[in-house]
């Protein structure tokens, strides 16, 4: 059954991990540490401590909501093999991967939805904007393309940028992406709005 729970709790749970990672990286960015006769650098550090938390925050979310996304499980079991990748390699780069391979993977089955003509987005976000039919395809295309095109800018980042630069954007790049793509939704949400079909369609009556 799923709960509603307190909103900001709700937003400390998603969102306080990351800022975390980003506040303890800018802290133990310089830093080496030792551990049995390995150094490690404060990234990996940082790294080793995430998995952990968001394993625990993702925990704490469903107790709250009685409920976990496939999203949200995805995004768990790929922090959990790639992070522990970077840990156990020594070796960051496979922690950059991360958001890559999760918007792939996303993009690629809201692709293979619309292939089948079938909108798997509105399976996960019908409760929050209820749409016609043809609003959810042209949302799932956009958000296909919205997916795939974060892929290849976080391929270029972690790529081509330094580590700090890839940490700014992993923390707000990428949230500050999806956000504003949304905001840019609302002709479409007006438009396609099952509630203001229901509207149109009473005053045509009346």
């Amino acid at each position: 059954m799923t709960k509603e729970p307190n909103p900001m709790l709700k937003a400390a749970l998603e969102y306080g991990p990351l800022v975390a990672f980003f506040i303890a990286y800018l802290k133990l960015k310089d830093e080496i540490f030792t551990f049995g006769g390995t150094e490690y650098q404060g990234f990996i550090v940082v790294t080793a401590g995430f998995i952990p938390l968001f394993l625990i925050s993702t925990g704490l979310l469903w107790k709250l909501t009685g409920h976990l996304s496939r999203m949200q499980v995805v995004t768990a079991v790929l922090i959990v093999v790639f992070g522990g990748l970077s840990v156990w390699f020594n070796d960051e780069r496979f922690f950059k991967m991360k958001p890559t391979l999760i918007y792939l993977l996303f993009g690629g089955a809201l692709g293979l939805g619309l292939m089948r003509g079938q909108s798997y987005l509105k399976s996960v976000m019908e409760g929050l904007m209820p749409l016609q039919h043809e609003g959810w395809m042209i949302l799932t295309k956009r958000v296909t393309g919205l997916f795939l095109g974060l892929a290849v800018l976080n391929e270029l980042i972690w790529r081509t940028q330094a580590t700090e630069t890839w940490v700014y954007f992993k923390t707000f790049g990428l949230p500050a992406s999806v956000f504003l793509f949304f905001m840019f939704q609302g002709g479409l949400f007006k438009k396609y709005s099952i509630a203001d079909e229901s509207v149109a369609e009473t005053e045509k009556a009346e």
